[in-house]
């Protein structure tokens, strides 16, 4: 969209390898994470996963478009350095968003994620945070600019575990009044 709107590429060729092969890790350690366990197999809503990834995803889109328009029109900072806000904060992001979505719980709660999928994203976050700050394959900003980025990831990680709870609570509500 912000190719269309504001004739913006919000990522580069290389930032787009980048984020792939660090999101690959954690993913790969999802398979070893703690959750409930069902006696019985379990036979997913799929429209209800539809909505709630729905909404956590719009939330997403709002959230980088905020972040886009921080870094640009506020702080007015150069393309190539939006650019590399827009990647530490999808790094930083999409990596939280596995913590939302593991459980219909708050993510504090338990059951606790297994320490290879913790450390795996802790890594991979960090990862990204450094070739941000040193400007590795992309323009650097700073460990300024990278704080401001995952202070803004940390709040929106809270808000989306907000939203999801609330989702969740607006669709079992539906469904026991229908």
């Amino acid at each position: 969209m912000s190719i269309i709107i504001f004739n913006f590429y919000p990522v580069t060729a290389i930032m787009i390898i980048i984020l792939a092969f660090l999101n690959d890790i954690p993913i790969l350690a999802i398979a070893y994470d703690n959750t409930k366990i069902n006696d019985n197999p379990v036979k997913w809503n799929m429209l209800e996963v539809l909505i709630i990834s729905t909404v956590l995803g719009v939330a997403g889109v709002i959230a980088s478009f905020g972040i886009f328009y921080i870094a640009r029109e506020y702080m007015q900072l150069s393309a190539d350095v939006v650019q590399s806000f827009i990647f530490l904060k999808l790094a930083i992001a999409g990596h939280l968003t596995i913590f939302v979505t593991r459980t219909e719980n708050h993510f504090w709660k338990k059951p606790y994620p297994h320490t290879l999928l913790f450390w795996s994203a802790l890594m991979t976050k960090i990862a990204a945070t450094l070739f941000a700050v040193y400007g590795l394959f992309l323009s650097p900003i700073g460990w300024k600019y990278a704080v401001l980025v995952w202070g803004y990831a940390l709040v929106w990680f809270a808000i989306n575990d907000f939203i999801k709870i609330w989702t969740y609570k607006v669709l079992r509500r539906e469904r026991i009044v229908a």
